[in-house]
């Protein structure tokens, strides 16, 4: 059972996990804003254009017509945005990534021409063959 636990404390301490988290906590304060967004602004804006029809009353027996409308209309919101952000984070991502510039470090050692071991680059004698070295 200490084996469960442990692996569930590793699991829970990624930090992808608590991103996840965090962005479900924000998706759902973002969520109210859209619903508003759709709610109080663009379907009296579609009601306007057809002539006053509330979407949010109608129905199709039991079935709530406008309810169903505004929740499609909502998620294409979010999906847009979310589409928008991934895309900027990845684009952000590749642009760090094409910045770092890969700076060659000078070799600190070199081969003996006679022993074929490695040494230090300021060695003037092998210290395994001690052989006389040329700099």
């Amino acid at each position: 059972m200490s084996g469960f636990v442990k692996e569930f404390k590793e699991f829970i301490s990624r930090g992808n996990v608590m991103d996840m988290a965090v962005g479900v906590i924000i998706g759902g304060a973002f969520s109210a804003i859209v619903t508003s967004l759709v709610d109080d602004v663009i379907m009296p804006i579609i009601a306007m254009g057809t002539k006053g029809a509330d979407f949010t009353k109608m129905k199709l027996g039991p079935i709530m017509i406008g309810n169903l409308i505004s929740a499609v209309i909502n998620f294409l919101i979010v999906a847009l945005v979310l589409f928008c952000v991934i895309k900027a984070f990845n684009k952000a991502k590749d642009m760090a990534g094409k910045n770092k510039e890969v700076e060659e470090e000078a070799p600190t050692v070199k081969i003996c021409p006679y022993c074929k071991t490695e040494i230090d680059i300021e060695a003037s004698r092998c210290p395994h063959c001690t052989s006389q070295l040329s700099q």
